[in-house]
């Protein structure tokens, strides 16, 4: 489910064409909704999609020419001078027009809430001689040091290219089949897998493995550059659904194949593929038990290595595949009688063993061969790198903040000041961290054991300066985040909640992006408060396993002990008998739940595309909270929005992208029409051609003053 992201100034000079700006023009009628559409939540001219390998003399990112320009460029800083050097401007060799994309690639944005254009995701070769990327559906391979660009023959409608280790070959995905070519062009593309062109598929990732499982790819090189490893995906039994674009009738319904929870998902193989005769050999698991493919690693002088997960998720393998015969033997199993969570990166091998982060005791905790690492405090959030000598990885003691750390493998050390929320990339020589805190948007830093440098940021300079008062409320001492209007006022405020709430997302961190739609909202007249609930990330002590079987009641009771204490804190500052709740996704589900459940202390909610029966949310993430609705039918029942109490009436606005296919419409179709049989007023606004994301500028602009207009009618 989608969460709002935040991140990413200062600078060196930088040897680029002149064009290229920071400056942000503001006329006298600009305001916060229009900018913050405008500049894409302030991502836009961020450094991002860092790489760091080879020699480490650069490195690689993307970014645009400023704050309002959408357009990603390929972009190198010298870590020597800290001078950068634009490689790609994608405007001097296609003008792509995003409603043209392939198919594919439409699906992988929406997957990875991408709104941007131009270059947005690129693979290299081992030393990042060479980036490949594709540009409306075309293939290019550029050199790095000197922009030259080399397009591939027969490349129309690629996506997701991958470049092998030694940089001779690029593999990539068209429609349903998997391609090869060289790199140089010397030959064009011809495919080494087909699919059938309905339902069978190679080398994409399924639906939930993008979306839920963080696994966004489907094909993978091996280290000597001579075999292929490439996904087989057949989702001839998962259910097909239909989303109609009610404006445009005479357009034909999209099929898709949705794997709601209790359904079928898609049945995936892997196949190592020898790329001189493309024969081909499955690697061997039991899909009976273990039907998740989490991830996929081929490292130099190790097997082809497979993680698997079961599909309660309690149990999660890894396999070491036998290249010749694909038999595979286990090497690792995880258990959790909850879940066992998925981290990116783990587990690593390191030294004579297997790095991972698990729940340990009270903490999550990073463990090398089951002990751990990690001090007992901490609640591990990432594994960086890990090399012979050190490992890198981030770590929360205050929620709030999450900071870089360094272990020996005998004790942690601390990189960063505890200030904000950071992360980062690691080769062996390079370490490029981004920082930010709530003074300060995002500072990325390039450095080596010799020198540091600050990645030049074109950002937008927000016309709102957060201030935020942290707390913590309620008897579970929840975190929570309170800001009040700029300007003072005597008068009792009503209380707007702004949360998201549920599993996977925090809202209440150290970081001033995360409060920038917040603090405006206040500045219409409101005290704005966020607090994350059970099931958020970042807190040890079974926090997130308090959802186990009910995303509502822990949830809302939290929400609801925030209200109460912070009556208390800030006293006739606030009118308890004025509250809202606004929210997305998740947060939009708690919105509706907050004032169905208990409109006696709110009093009106703006929903913004909830899922309001989750048999009909997709089965990784659902069956993981929930269980299997067949054999826990009572979790599916509580968590229900679509059983109406008729007792107390509390106004609803009801937003949702007709378009949308991870949330689909039918969710606030169905809330629509309970509320009506059960006579409970509300208001239901339609977003045509819309998915779960609102990049359109006039759209996201809009539905923040929508929002406002309907908080200010009812409270």
């Amino acid at each position: 489910m989608s969460s709002d992201s935040s991140l990413n100034e200062e600078g060196w000079g930088i040897n680029t064409p002149l064009r290229v700006t920071r400056t942000t023009v503001i006329s006298v009628s600009d305001s916060f909704p229009r900018q913050y559409a405008r500049t894409q939540r302030f991502t836009l001219g961020s450094p991002r999609n860092f790489s760091v390998a080879g020699d480490g003399d650069s490195v690689l990112f993307l970014r645009s020419a400023g704050p309002e320009d959408s357009v990603n460029a390929l972009w190198a800083i010298n870590t020597t001078t800290g001078s950068e050097r634009l490689i790609v401007d994608p405007r001097e060799i296609s003008s792509e027009d995003q409603g043209n994309l392939p198919a594919a690639e439409q699906a992988r944005r929406e997957r990875a809430r991408e709104s941007a254009g131009g270059i947005t995701t690129y693979s290299v070769d081992r030393d990042c001689s060479l980036a490949a990327f594709t540009l409306g559906g075309e293939l290019f391979v550029a050199d790095t040091s000197t922009g030259s660009l080399t397009v591939i023959e027969n490349s129309d409608g690629a996506f997701d290219p991958r470049i092998s280790h030694d940089g001779q070959l690029v593999s990539f995905v068209i429609n349903d089949s998997v391609y090869l070519a060289p790199t140089d062009g010397s030959a064009a593309a011809h495919p080494v897998v087909t699919g059938d062109g309905e339902t069978m598929s190679w080398g994409s990732a399924e639906f939930v493995a993008a979306e839920e499982m963080r696994r966004s790819r489907g094909h993978w090189w091996d280290p000597t550059s001579t075999k292929l490893v490439a996904a087989r995906v057949d989702a001839s039994h998962v259910a097909t659904w239909h989303i109609a674009a009610p404006n445009e009738p005479s357009r034909a319904p999209q099929q898709i194949r949705y794997p709601a929870a209790g359904g079928a998902n898609a049945d995936v193989q892997l196949h190592v593929i020898d790329i001189d005769d493309s024969s081909r050999i499955e690697a061997v698991w039991n899909h009976k038990t273990h039907p998740y493919l989490v991830d996929v690693t081929w490292e130099e002088n190790q097997p082809l290595t497979l993680v698997v997960q079961s599909r309660d998720q309690q149990s999660m393998q890894v396999l070491e595949a036998d290249e010749n015969t694909g038999q595979t033997e286990t090497v690792l199993e995880i258990t959790d009688p909850h879940w066992v969570e998925i981290i990116p990166g783990t587990p690593q091998r390191w030294r004579d063993g297997w790095l991972t982060i698990q729940e340990h005791e009270q903490n999550r905790a990073l463990l090398f061969n089951e002990h751990p690492l990690s001090p007992p405090d901490q609640w591990v959030r990432s594994l960086v790198a890990a090399d012979e000598t050190r490992i890198l990885y981030t770590a929360s003691v205050d929620p709030t903040v999450v900071d870089l750390w360094s272990h020996d493998g005998e004790s942690a050390e601390c990189l960063t000041n505890a200030s904000g929320v950071a992360q980062a990339k690691n080769s062996s020589s390079i370490t490029v961290l981004e920082h930010s805190s709530i003074e300060q948007r995002t500072e990325t830093t390039v450095s080596s054991r010799e020198t540091a440098w600050t990645v030049e940021d074109f950002s937008a300079t927000p016309l709102v300066t957060p201030q935020v008062h942290f707390h913590l409320t309620g008897n579970l001492n929840a975190h929570s985040a309170v800001l009040f209007p700029t300007t003072t006022t005597d008068k009792p405020l009503p209380i707007v909640l702004d949360p998201y709430g549920g599993p996977h997302a925090q809202r209440v961190m150290k970081s001033r992006n995360a409060f920038l739609a917040s603090q405006w909202l206040a500045d219409q007249g409101f005290c704005v408060v966020v607090t994350d609930g059970p099931g958020t990330p970042g807190r040890g002590n079974g926090w997130e396993r308090m959802v186990r079987g009910d995303l509502a009641e822990p949830v809302l009771q939290t929400q609801v002990d925030a209200v109460a204490d912070i009556g208390e804190l800030y006293g006739d500052r606030v009118d308890l008998s004025r509250v809202g709740i606004r929210g997305w996704s998740f947060g939009g589900y708690l919105a509706a739940l907050a004032v169905l459940r208990r409109p006696d202390v709110f009093h009106a909610a703006v929903v913004g595309a909830p899922v309001t029966d989750w048999r009909l949310y997709d089965t990784h993430y659902t069956e993981r909270y929930l269980g299997h609705p067949e054999r826990e039918p009572d979790n599916y029942e509580r968590t229900s929005l679509l059983t109406i109490r008729a007792e107390v009436q509390r106004p609803l606005m009801l937003i949702h992208g007709l378009a949308d296919d991870n949330v689909v419409a039918a969710h606030t179709l169905q809330l629509s029409s309970a509320l009506l049989e059960a006579g409970h007023p509300h208001e239901v606004l339609p977003l045509s051609d819309t998915t779960h994301m609102t990049p359109q500028e006039e759209v996201a602009e809009n539905l923040l003053l929508l929002q406002v207009d309907f908080l200010k009618r009812h409270l």
